[in-house]
C-alpha cells in the first residue's frame, strides 16, 4: 500500500524532476516546444515553495528508495457561483506522475484519493483535470465524466 504524505520544502527538487518527466512523457510541441529552455525549472521552484504554504494548494507525494516515486497537486480555485456550481468553489488537478520505475504499484491510485478527500473537506462543488491517455482509465474509475464543454485555450 502506497504511504501517501503532504509534500515539504526538502521536496521540491524531485518535484521539479517528476513535473520534468511529465511533460517528457506527454511529449509534443505543446509541452515541451522546440524552443523552450529550462528556465521554467528555477521557476517552478518558487512557485513550489510559495504553494508549499498555501491553504489553497496541496501537493501529495509518495517517496521512493531514492528520491520521490510519485506526485500529485491539487488546488483550489473561488469562482462565482451558479445553478451548476452551488458555491463557486473548483478543484484542479495538477500532474499526478509516478517515476516509470515505480509504476503500477497504485501510488497515482492513493494520491488521488487523497487529494479528492481534501477537495471534499473543502466543499469543492467539482473537480477538474486533464488526462494523459495513460491516466485516464484511472480517473474514469474514481468516478471521471467528460466535461460538456470544449477544452479551448490561448498562449498571448
Amino acid at each position: 500500500m502506497s504511504c501517501v504524505r503532504q509534500a515539504v520544502e526538502g521536496d521540491v527538487p524531485e518535484l521539479v524532476r517528476l513535473r520534468a518527466l511529465l511533460f517528457d512523457t506527454l511529449g509534443g510541441d505543446f509541452f515541451a516546444p522546440a524552443s523552450g529552455d529550462d528556465g521554467w525549472r528555477d521557476a517552478l521552484v518558487v512557485v513550489l515553495k510559495d504553494q508549499l504554504a498555501s491553504d489553497a494548494v496541496r501537493i501529495l507525494v509518495v517517496d521512493g528508495d531514492r528520491g520521490l516515486a510519485a506526485c500529485g497537486i491539487g488546488t483550489l480555485e473561488q469562482r462565482l457561483p451558479g445553478p451548476h456550481l452551488r458555491n463557486g468553489r473548483i478543484g484542479h488537478v495538477i500532474g499526478v506522475v509516478t517515476d516509470p520505475a515505480y509504476r503500477r504499484r497504485g501510488h497515482s491510485r492513493a494520491i488521488m484519493r487523497g487529494l479528492l478527500d481534501w477537495f471534499r473537506e473543502r466543499d469543492a462543488a467539482r473537480v477538474d483535470l486533464y488526462a494523459s491517455a495513460d491516466g485516464e482509465p484511472l480517473y474514469r474509475d474514481l468516478g471521471f465524466v467528460d466535461h460538456p464543454d470544449p477544452s479551448l485555450c490561448r498562449r498571448p
